[in-house]
């Protein structure tokens, strides 16, 4: 089929099915950072089949994200051209109104949104960073771990062995405790300091857990370390709190990941130096996009939250990206559950490099059914 007839056959394409599988994921120990623990990871993983092709999109979160696509989306989207992945998501949006959309039907959203992006890149025949146009040769990333959990031979195992793969950035969580262990917080980040050398880039992750004044006393602290990425030094709804912060410290404070809609981040834009979002999260590839927008519109960059094989395709689109987010958890699980994994060797992705088409992913039956939650 020449390139002319593919495009064709792609454009007269109608989703005909949504199929939904909720996967846990036990971590391979016990996890927290400063405001949460947990000890399994739950990603609702989504097929979009349009004849003999099938696009994979996914989101963690709670494993009702799937009823909200069985019970809510699958009628909205099952029978619309696949070519127009824009109009699938505002009617997705219009569907969950009375509904409630931010968070976990957002999620939702966001995982079928990016199958959708999968599937019309498959039936094109393209890597999907060649659908959506390439703005830049690869996707900077950085290591990202360092639970509160971890103890000082862990987090050196984690630190060494993404050093090792050639990355230069780092980033570890604090906040223990909900600011309770400052000292250990410090004694942490002063390890990893140690461990990454004075010419790495070194971030910590509080997850909203320091009051405002904390966050200023801690991040002058840590500049003493040269640490310069300070994200969700308080909490991402406290934005007066985040631009205090900001203002006070010589880190550059970030947030964003908790977005769910485009507001959001347009109220977030403010109060931060460099907006996060995540597409599994904020209505997918395609508001992912629009966040770029917005941030790229008020002279700021943008960082990708997390699930690395999500965002890599898009991430090398736009040019105003500071980088993507290598977190452990997901990085385990996408290693574990899709043949053709991105490799970070030398600290950046380069998708879709291989020439397979949309994210360039393949479930591994054996694994996905191992996992697989039963109710």
């Amino acid at each position: 089929m020449s390139a002319a007839q593919t495009a064709t056959a792609a454009h007269r394409s109608a989703v005909d099915e949504l199929y939904v599988q909720v996967l846990r994921f036990p971590t391979d120990t016990p996890e927290a950072d400063g405001t949460l623990a947990w000890d399994e990871t739950t990603m609702v993983l989504v097929q979009a089949g349009s004849g003999t092709a099938s696009g994979l999109g996914w989101t963690y979160g709670d494993p009702a994200t799937a009823n909200v696509i069985t019970d809510l989306l699958r009628d909205t989207v099952v029978g619309r051209p696949v070519h127009d992945v824009p109009a699938v998501n505002e009617a997705m949006s219009r569907a969950v109104r009375n509904a409630g959309r931010p968070g976990l039907i957002t999620g939702a959203i966001s995982a079928v949104d990016i199958a959708l992006w999968d599937l019309k890149a498959r039936l094109l025949q393209l890597p999907l960073a060649d659908l959506l146009g390439r703005a830049r040769g690869d996707v900077p990333v950085y290591g990202s771990g360092g639970f509160t959990t971890y103890d000082e031979q862990q987090l050196a195992r984690q630190l060494e062995s993404w050093a090792e793969q050639g990355m230069n950035r780092f980033k570890i969580k604090i906040g223990e405790d909900w600011g309770g262990a400052e000292h250990r917080d410090l004694d942490r980040t002063e390890q990893a300091r140690k461990l990454v050398g004075d010419d790495a880039e070194l971030y910590v992750d509080a997850n909203g857990a320091y009051t405002r004044k904390q966050a200023v006393r801690i991040g002058r602290t840590l500049a003493g370390l040269g640490v310069s990425w300070f994200e969700e030094p308080v909490s991402s709804d406290d934005l007066t709190g985040l631009a205090q912060v900001r203002d006070a410290i010589t880190a550059d404070v970030t947030a964003g990941e908790y977005g769910y809609d485009l507001p959001y981040f347009a109220r977030m834009v403010p109060a931060v130096d460099c907006l996060q979002a995540d597409a599994t999260r904020c209505g997918g590839i395609t508001v992912w996009l629009r966040a770029a927008a917005v941030a790229e519109a008020h002279g700021l960059q943008l960082s990708g939250h997390c699930a690395p094989h999500v965002h890599a395709h898009a991430a090398v689109a736009i040019p105003n990206l500071r980088h993507l987010e290598w977190f452990h958890d997901h990085v385990r699980i996408e290693n574990l559950l899709f043949e053709g994994a991105l490799d970070p060797t030398g600290g950046a992705l380069h998708p879709g490099q291989d020439g397979e088409p949309g994210l360039g992913l393949t479930v591994r039956p054996d694994i996905a059914e191992r996992f697989r939650a039963h109710s």
